[in-house]
């Protein structure tokens, strides 16, 4: 697709548009999820989503680095939601074994027993959210274009300037 020339052009891109539903649907999605979760167990959406990346990672540990790149945090954010998560048990810093100076968040016992109580009312509010929307193949798609495209920003990088 070429890029229009005439600057007033660029406000009717489809790209834009693209992103700006993407963005608009994920807003609304959080705010939806985070409104039900707090209702249901009291626990932020950003803790969920930590312990479910644990929870989905080999051995139930990741990077910190790359579960701040998983969040969309900075790493000073994802170390104050860490330091929080770890005063409650759910979860624990180690050393990494291959780069001592690296840290590994680890998925605690405690953690996974949260985790269980509140996946269920996060699967049915999903169910009802993206299962009201999407069959169940258009969920398989939609996951897989959003894969396809952030993959793709992670192989080229952040455009220059």
């Amino acid at each position: 697709m070429a890029l229009p020339t005439d600057p007033a052009e660029h406000l009717d891109d489809p790209r834009i548009e693209a992103y700006g539903m993407l963005i608009e649907a994920h807003n609304e999605l959080h705010n939806a999820l985070q409104r039900n979760l707090d209702a249901q167990a009291g626990v932020p959406i950003g803790w969920l989503s930590v312990l479910i990346r644990l929870a989905r990672s080999p051995d139930s540990r990741l990077r910190m680095t790359v579960l701040a790149r998983d969040m969309t945090m900075s790493t000073s954010g994802l170390t104050r939601l860490i330091d929080r998560m770890e005063a409650e048990g759910v979860v624990r810093r180690e050393a990494c074994p291959e780069d001592r100076r690296g840290l590994l968040a680890v998925l605690t016992e405690q953690g996974r027993s949260l985790l269980a109580s509140t996946a269920p009312c996060h699967v049915a509010d999903l169910e009802q959210l993206l299962g009201g929307a999407l069959d169940e193949a258009e969920l398989g798609q939609l996951t897989d274009l959003l894969r396809r495209v952030r993959d793709h920003v992670r192989e080229v990088g952040p455009p220059p300037g």
